[in-house]
């Protein structure tokens, strides 16, 4: 998969859908952002976390840097304004990044080790790049539940719906 477009639209997408989600949960207690909720990674603030940990590991491969926190479910920030801050930073990395994206580099082959598995692999990098923005939809897919079930409207999270300004 060579559109370099897409990849540029979903770092877009992921900055937009995580700009809105932390609005809202700016807006929650931390109390109440931080409870059991049953939820895979527990809480509204232990899934943001996890949706951070995911673009850090990822990048971190993509980019030769590895992440070394290598447990999952591992809370990086415990303080919501310092996990807001990263998000920011880590959206703001991924839109350059994928502006810089080249065919030849997502057609190689990519090696890589599994923090889940601990399994090393090799896949296209262009399906582990896919991947990365898929973890990203998958997991605010998600948290839009948790919010929902608290009584917080996200809103329409359609990518038919990217405001134009990211265009």
């Amino acid at each position: 998969m060579t559109n370099l477009k897409y990849y540029e639209t979903m770092a877009q997408y992921n900055q937009w859908m995580n700009q809105k989600l932390y609005q809202i949960c700016a807006d929650i207690p931390d109390s109440k952002r931080k409870e059991n909720l049953g939820a895979f990674f527990k809480s509204i603030h232990g899934t943001l976390n996890h949706l951070l940990y995911g673009d850090l590991a990822w990048m971190g491969r993509f980019l030769g840097k590895p992440f070394t926190i290598t447990k999952t479910s591992e809370e990086l920030y415990s303080d919501f304004e310092q996990l807001r801050q990263k998000r920011e930073e880590t959206d703001l990395q991924i839109i350059e990044w994928s502006k810089n994206l080249q065919p030849q580099w997502l057609e190689q082959p990519f090696k890589y080790t599994s923090n889940v598995d601990h399994q090393t692999r090799i896949l296209p990098t262009w399906l582990l790049v896919t991947h990365m923005f898929n973890h990203q939809t998958h997991h605010r897919g998600q948290l839009t539940t948790l919010l929902s079930q608290f009584g917080y409207n996200p809103g329409i999270t359609d990518l038919p719906w990217l405001p134009n300004n990211y265009f």
